[in-house]
């Protein structure tokens, strides 16, 4: 195991959520892609594209567990980058199918990229807030969702649900929500005559 490349991906992750929590706690977080939340999401895809061009996807051979799962979240969040999170993907496809990774995290990363695309998700990772519930993002078969889940060690859909909606967040408001989509395909995740959401 490379310790220090396992310290400096949990020194990533820890960054990332102490901004995210600062930003959080003043309310600004949902508000829109802050811009302080985006150029820490840039720097440590940066870090995590070089770390990988140097030993390929961070497993937990490689960096353990808990590096692997940070290796994960800077994938997770670089959303300003779409090839770089598709490339990602498929990098943890590989090294989840193969058991060096746990497979939900294909399964968010598959989510998270096609829910930016307009597309329908398989797993039901990314939820929304509307009319004051919550509610997975539109699922390619909401019959198999739990199927799905289960294969790749994730809890029943309802148990997510049921937990989110005790946090009691506000639904984003209609200027937010064409806002994020005027975002999505300003960086490429939606063409310019693209209209899914």
């Amino acid at each position: 195991m490379n310790d220090d490349l396992r310290r400096r991906l949990l020194a990533m992750r820890e960054h990332d959520l102490r901004v995210r929590a600062e930003l959080a706690a003043t309310g600004e977080l949902f508000a829109g892609y802050h811009a302080r939340m985006a150029a820490v999401h840039e720097a440590h895809a940066l870090q995590l594209r070089q770390i990988i061009g140097e030993h390929g996807w961070p497993d937990a051979d490689l960096v353990g567990d808990d590096g692997a799962e940070a290796a994960w979240l800077v994938a997770q969040h670089a959303i300003g980058e779409p090839a770089f999170m598709r490339t990602c993907r498929h990098l943890v496809d590989v090294a989840s199918a193969a058991g060096r990774i746990p497979r939900w995290q294909f399964a968010y990363l598959d989510d998270r990229i096609r829910t930016f695309e307009g597309r329908r998700q398989r797993y039901g990772t990314q939820l929304r807030r509307k009319r004051g519930d919550v509610a997975p993002c539109p699922l390619v078969d909401a019959s198999r969702v739990d199927e799905w889940r289960r294969q790749v060690g994730l809890p029943p859909l309802a148990d997510v649900l049921a937990r989110e909606r005790k946090q009691h967040a506000r639904p984003p408001t209609r200027a937010e929500v064409v806002a994020a989509h005027h975002w999505r395909r300003r960086v490429g995740w939606l063409g310019a005559g693209e209209d899914r959401t």
